[in-house]
């Protein structure tokens, strides 16, 4: 039950996508360098700068497909600031260097220069007209463009938001983890299916494939097939389902080698069903108890897979998080008090696998009559 929580919660994390993550932007690749390393449980204040653009509003639904909201800010990281007139005068994080920004350019999207006009300026943005004094833009700049950040895991080595980056990371494993173990599943289920039911040189052509992939080492023909397919995200789908079926089909063939003597079945022949509705609708149900249990190892090692290709740098490509490449950017810290950047998203791994494979020790107990009986 353990397992299943820590499960669903990763799961939640995952669908919830840029929606609850602290970085909302595109593959939480929000890069700030000025505050690159910092420690768990950083804070500082940010400047958000209007981007001087047309930019079209975002819906959530756009967002979450696209993994993040497009930028409507460039924000800096600050160590002080004071305003001057009709401007805010910054000195960024780790510099002693100061900057100068008009309030009214740090508010808006500004179609065209502001125009002094009494005590007030009169303001054209892209989506209209304004006019407002010193006092009024400095507190709508105190109110909406000046903001505290948290940063509950620290920050990685180009600045990015640690936590955010493992929360975006959730939905790779997971994606690689479903799709593979799907393409398993169907692959796996209709050759064993075949080869137990139909038997003769049927069963015996498809155990030589079974038996020649199943020599290969598994890693090794993911590494092969990521090469011939070239790399990326999509093709670690492609790779790791097409290697993970052969354990799927040779205990779905064991398991119809066993039904399909049963009285059920030749009730099944007698009455002149064809050979796909009892594979389908008779036998497959009453095999599905220890399928459903490999079908939790194999999301495990899929997992596992996605890591360690990313770790080599042909699964999931950078920016796109991944918890394989993120130990891969800072494996090289681990002598030092920054080790925490790269065992973290080590302890996801661990944590994520451990939970598959309590889930499927869990559901070969319920599903073995015997340990029931």
């Amino acid at each position: 039950m353990a397992g299943l929580i820590f499960v669903i919660f990763v799961i939640f994390i995952s669908l919830s996508g840029p929606l609850l993550r602290p970085d909302k932007s595109i593959s939480a690749n929000n890069q700030q360098l000025l505050i690159s390393r910092q420690y768990p449980g950083f804070d500082c204040d940010f400047l958000k700068v209007k981007i001087n653009a047309e930019i079209e509003k975002e819906n959530w639904i756009s967002a979450w497909l696209a993994g993040g909201f497009l930028p409507e800010y460039r924000e800096i990281p600050l160590a002080n600031y004071r305003f001057e007139g009709n401007e805010i005068l910054i000195t960024p994080f780790g510099t002693i260097d100061e900057e100068r920004f008009a309030l009214a350019d740090v508010l808006f999207d500004l179609k065209s220069p502001p125009i002094k006009s009494g005590n007030s300026w009169e303001i054209e943005t892209y989506t209209g007209s304004l006019v407002l004094s010193d006092s009024e833009l400095e507190s709508r700049v105190l109110a909406e463009n000046i903001i505290h950040r948290n940063f509950i895991l620290g920050t990685d080595k180009y600045g990015r938001d640690l936590l955010s980056r493992l929360m975006a990371g959730s939905s790779i494993s997971l994606a690689v983890g479903f799709i593979a173990v799907i393409i398993s599943l169907l692959i796996g289920i209709s050759l064993g299916a075949i080869a137990g039911y139909y038997g003769g040189w049927t069963d015996k052509l498809i155990m030589w494939l079974i038996n020649v992939i199943w020599s290969i080492p598994t890693l090794l023909l993911v590494i092969a097939i990521t090469f011939a397919f070239g790399k990326g995200f999509w093709k670690v789908f492609l790779a790791v389902g097409l290697t993970m079926w052969v354990e799927v089909a040779r205990v779905v063939r064991g398991q119809f080698l066993s039904l399909r003597e049963k009285e059920y079945v030749e009730a099944g022949k007698v009455l002149g069903f064809s050979g796909t509705r009892i594979i389908f609708k008779h036998i497959l149900p009453n095999a599905m108890g220890p399928v459903i249990v490999i079908a939790a190892a194999n999301f495990a090692s899929a997992i596992l897979i996605e890591a360690g290709l990313s770790f080599l740098g042909i699964g999931a490509q950078i920016p796109i998080p991944s918890w394989g490449n993120m130990i891969k950017e800072h494996y090289n810290l681990i002598t030092t008090d920054l080790a925490y950047l790269a065992f973290i998203p080590g302890i996801c791994i661990m944590l994520l696998v451990l939970s598959f494979m309590l889930v499927g020790n869990g559901l070969r107990d319920a599903l073995d009559v015997k340990a029931r009986l």
